[in-house]
């Protein structure tokens, strides 16, 4: 059974910073591209970052990009989701996502193959 769990999420202020974890089981991490996505009350599920299977490439969703980096350790079967600059508009529950597609870079949620359940973020201005 395929399991992503999600950790590390809180309550910050505005222009803190927090990593999230997202630990895979029952899977085997180097065989999938990673994702993580946020959804924030009545939005959306909307893209965030997308890592290839070894690293090789990110990409970032515009809101995002300069201010969080995805990174993952296939050794741990681990990704993880480095957030700073934090505002206000990063509210959500923040989700990772596996996709059998090993180059993956795809920023629509409707490929990802897995999802884990979520964590909370929350900016306070």
């Amino acid at each position: 059974q395929v399991q992503l769990v999600e950790s590390g999420g809180g309550l910050v202020q505005a222009g803190d910073s927090l990593r999230l974890s997202c630990v895979a089981s029952g899977l085997t991490l180097s065989n999938y591209a990673m994702a993580w996505f946020r959804q924030a009350p009545g939005k959306e599920r909307e893209f965030v970052a997308t890592i290839n299977w070894n690293s090789d490439n990110t990409y970032y969703g515009d809101s995002v990009k300069g201010r969080f980096t995805i990174s993952r350790d296939n050794a741990r079967n681990t990704v993880y989701l480095r957030m700073t600059s934090l505002k206000p508009e990063d509210t959500a529950v923040y989700i990772c996502a596996a996709d059998a597609n090993l180059v993956g870079l795809n920023t629509y949620a409707g490929v990802y193959d897995y999802w884990g359940q979520g964590t909370q973020v929350t900016v306070s201005s």
